[in-house]
Parts: C-alpha cells; structure tokens; sequence
C-alpha cells in the first residue's frame, strides 16, 4: 500500500510540474511558424554569441595557427595511470587510437575522466565519419581529432558537418563528461567550441591525393595529415622512391595552397621542414626508451 501511494503522489506530482510548466512555457501565446516554413530561410540566433574577439584557448590550435611544431604523442592502452603519465609527459596532444586498437569510448572517456586536464589536450584518432563516432569523441572530451582515409570532398565535408556545432556545422548538444573538462574557458564551452577544436584529416589514398586540394580547401578543415605508411600501402611504391614522394610533394601543395599546416609522423620533423605537426610514438615505445636510458650506466 506504501509503494501504491508513493506512486500515486509522484504521479500528481509529475502532473503538477507538467501543467505548470505548460501555463508558464516561454513559448505561450507565440505563434507556429507555420507550414510554409523553410529552414535555409531562418537567421542563426545570438545565443551564442561573443562579446569581442574569441580567445583562442587550445593551445594546439593556437600554435598551429603560429606556425609553431605540434605533436600528440600515440596512445594504444586503455589504462587510466598510463594516459595520465603520457599526457602529462610534455606532448601537445593525445593520440587516442581508435582506428587500430580494439578499446571502447568508455575505455576512453573512464581515461579522460580520471585525468580531465593534462598537460596535452585530449585527442583521438576515430574510426570512420559517422555522427556517432564524432559525438562519442566529443561527449567524452577531444578537443583534436584526426579523420583516416577522406578520399572525397563529401567526405571531408561530412567529418566537417559532424566536428562543428550549428550554424557550420550539425554537432549536437547532448551534453557528455567533455564540456565539463572546458567549464572556465574564456566565453565558455558551447561559444567557443567551433574556434578552438582542431580537425585533422588524413590523405592516405591515391583518390585522397587526388582531391587533395579541395579538401584542404574546406573551410573547417584545420590541416592534412600525409599518411606515411598508407601512401606507400596504396601507391606500391616506398619512402624515398620519385613516385612515392611526388604523392606526398602534392598533399604539401594542397595545405600550403589552402594556407594550412601539413602533418606528418613524428620522423619527418625535422627531415621535411614544410611539415609542423606530428604523430608522436606510442606510449609503449617511449616506456622501453625511458627504461633503457635509465638503465644506462653515465
């Protein structure tokens, strides 16, 4: 009987909320907008809007836009302890990888949780271009993503589509750790979003290359990443050969043309001087170096 009347009173409870709300909704008394109504005719609100210049608060996108080197360094494990070290070990960036490793969006966002603000910004390599993989990224608190295999415009288009909130773009506001991680940053989280994130899209094809310079032409693309290994993978031909390097001579071309950075593996930093962002090497990697040099006798 307890349980019954508790039920009932919650019930009227519900009921009360929901009549209130419908008697005060801000929207009383303000008319439909009819049938005729058509999206691309409406004018974005202010909502957002910024007094002033937006502070550009990723230090990744702001040196970037400098010109300075970026690096993320790799990260494979789903270990919580270990991405805190690597974040905090002096890199720009994560690398969380998604694409060739076998961890979940939970493995990554119970990562990030525990380790909300490193020294590195939260980012991650994600598997495909679809509004699920983006908004995981997201809610779970990337502020870089890198994009494999954009062979197309439509597909870069799409990963930009997904990256941005409105008006640029159709990412959702569905809340998630992620916003939580940016609360303090100057003119907030959801107003700044779109002049802070970093998109990074990997030329790794022969079609990639060959439309290479209107991708890097989009606006919202932030920069290209020339796929070492993959150009090799899908051209036949390896590092160093004429025909390898004219692929990734035109990916330069494409960035420079566009008047964006060109990204590379951490092992043409300084081999390749047009290149100012990198993939770093794994955390696993950088764990033996450590040990062998601690090991080392001076």
């Amino acid at each position: 009987m307890k349980k019954i009347a508790l039920a009932t009173a919650f019930g009227a409870m519900m009921g009360l909320s929901t009549l209130a709300h419908a008697q005060q909704g801000p929207t009383s008394g303000v008319p439909a907008v009819g049938p005729d109504f058509q999206a691309d005719s409406w004018t974005y609100g202010p909502r957002y809007d910024v007094s002033g210049e937006i502070e550009v608060w990723n230090p990744v996108r702001a040196k970037m836009e400098a010109g300075e080197h970026v690096i993320g360094i790799t990260i494979r494990t789903n270990d919580p302890y270990v991405y805190c070290a690597a974040a905090n070990s002096g890199y720009d960036f994560t690398w969380t990888e998604m694409q060739h490793e076998q961890n979940s969006w939970a493995d990554v966002a119970d990562m990030w949780v525990r380790c909300p603000r490193p020294q590195a910004m939260h980012g991650t390599r994600i598997a495909y271009t679809t509004e699920k993989e983006f908004q995981q990224a997201f809610d779970a608190g990337a502020m870089v993503v890198m994009v494999p295999t954009i062979d197309t415009v439509e597909e870069a288009q799409e990963a930009v589509n997904w990256t941005y909130f409105p008006p640029m773009g159709r990412h959702s506001s569905g809340g998630g750790q992620g916003p939580g991680f940016y609360n303090n940053v100057p003119g907030g989280y959801r107003a700044t979003f779109n002049r802070n994130v970093v998109l990074i899209l990997m030329i790794e094809t022969l079609q990639g290359v060959e439309n290479a310079r209107e991708i890097a032409a989009l606006d919202g693309v932030t920069a290209l990443f020339a796929a070492s290994g993959d150009i090799g993978n899908f051209s036949g031909y390896a590092e160093g050969q004429p025909e390898y390097e004219s692929l990734i001579s035109e990916i330069i071309a494409a960035s420079q043309a566009a008047g964006k950075p060109v990204c590379g593996p951490s092992g043409w930093r300084w081999e390749r001087p047009e290149f100012t962002c990198f993939q770093g090497p794994g955390e696993t990697g950088l764990m033996n170096q450590g040990a062998q040099l601690a090991l080392t006798p001076p």
